[in-house]
């Protein structure tokens, strides 16, 4: 059973573009929109009239005044004039969540050509108002002041791991498998010519507390946290092949979950609507987990990629650290995880990060990845989050 079985039609990534990450100061969120969708339905082979709708994905909740962007995307040619276009946010999440919106379109028959773009511009904001923006994603937190953001919640999710599961940071040890998450990920993002963070730091350096590497809120360190990015990537989507510069890349399943708003309703070590969004997605396309060649996960905060690995069924719950002890999500390992650098050290511009993924995942399972290439992917899997856990969208891509 796949996504074609269950629709009898394919959904496929025809076409994409992907900018720098980082700090852009000298682009805006329109020039970021408008290059990447250019390059996106350059690389399809598609002309810009054959567009019938536009999704784009943006968390913003005050980062910038301009808070309509939906339109932005027309700037790219004339023929653009009167497409549907419409913004979708759901957090951290907002990329995937328009991507699947335009997935619907084409399972929908309403389209049989989509462009689907995530952008963010943060980095022009001050340290405050980003934090108080994201903040907006927690159901105590929006409008109150914090010291930590959203850093701090993630903290508290570690803190009820290492005491449930005896890897606490009073021993160190939770500290240490967070750094070795850490110092993976920047590795990987060496290889990565979009990446905002390019510099292998090591695990010494990620594990240990220092001037350069300071606590932010116990048990996470700086290096345990995505850094504030601008950025932008998009995907066009199509029902069948459209002739572009490089193969297309098949949709075999997708899952979305979302769990309850407010914290005492969820477990905060098991991320269960994840793991439901894992399962529909993989349900979907009828494969396991042995059955991918690696992963791009949400990995916002270490913590993040360590219950990852439990919630997509790796490993059992409170044994994460076994998938780094056997180097399984190394770039060697028998399933990789993160091997852009994941939002860790490619950066986290909110609204992009989910049509990011997609675009790296494509990129890797037609071999186009450069030097971030595995050996011969055939399929994978991406997931993004939105809060602590409260929007997970998975899919599950195939090489054509």
């Amino acid at each position: 059973m796949s996504l074609k079985d269950q629709f009898g039609k394919d959904v496929l990534l025809t076409g994409w573009g992907h900018s720098r990450f980082g700090k852009l100061a000298d682009d805006t969120l329109e020039s970021l929109i408008v290059q990447v969708a250019t390059e996106a339905i350059g690389n399809a082979g598609i002309e810009p009239g054959q567009i019938d709708e536009i999704y784009l994905g943006q968390f913003n909740s005050g980062m910038m005044p301009l808070a309509f962007p939906s339109s932005l995307a027309l700037q790219v040619s004339d023929q653009l004039a009167n497409v549907p276009s419409t913004r979708v946010e759901n957090a951290c999440a907002s990329g995937s969540a328009a991507f699947q919106q335009g997935t619907k379109s084409l399972l929908a028959g309403t389209a049989k050509t989509v462009l689907v773009i995530g952008a963010e511009k943060m980095t022009q904001a001050g340290a405050d108002v980003v934090g108080a923006a994201l903040l907006g994603a927690d159901y105590y937190m929006a409008g109150k002041a914090s010291t930590t953001g959203f850093t701090g919640l993630f903290a508290e999710v570690a803190k009820h791991y290492g005491k449930r599961y005896g890897a606490g940071s009073q021993d160190g040890r939770l500290g240490d498998i967070l750094g070795t998450i850490a110092a993976k990920n920047h590795r990987n993002g060496v290889d990565n010519p979009y990446a905002q963070l390019r510099k292998d730091l090591g695990e010494e350096f990620c594990r240990t507390v220092s001037d350069k590497n300071p606590m932010v809120a116990d048990p996470l360190r700086r290096t345990d946290c995505s850094p504030v990015s601008d950025g932008a990537a998009a995907v066009v989507l199509s029902v069948s092949p459209t002739g572009g510069a490089t193969a297309p890349v098949r949709l075999a399943g997708f899952g979305h979950a979302n769990d309850f708003f407010p914290a005492e309703r969820r477990d905060p070590t098991e991320f269960a609507a994840t793991r439901a969004s894992w399962q529909r997605a993989l349900g979907m396309a009828g494969v396991g987990l042995e059955d991918l060649d690696f992963a791009e996960v949400h990995d916002c905060f270490t913590i993040a990629e360590l219950l990852m690995y439990e919630a997509m069924g790796l490993t059992e719950r409170g044994q994460g650290a076994r998938a780094l002890e056997e180097g399984w999500v190394f770039k060697d390992g028998k399933l990789p995880v993160n091997v852009s650098g994941g939002l860790k050290a490619k950066g986290h511009p909110v609204g992009a990060t989910g049509v990011s993924q997609h675009v790296i995942a494509a990129m890797q399972l037609t071999g186009t990845a450069g030097d971030m290439q595995l050996a011969n992917p055939r399929r994978a899997a991406v997931q993004n989050m939105g809060g602590v856990g409260i929007a997970n969208y998975v899919s599950v891509l195939e090489a054509v």
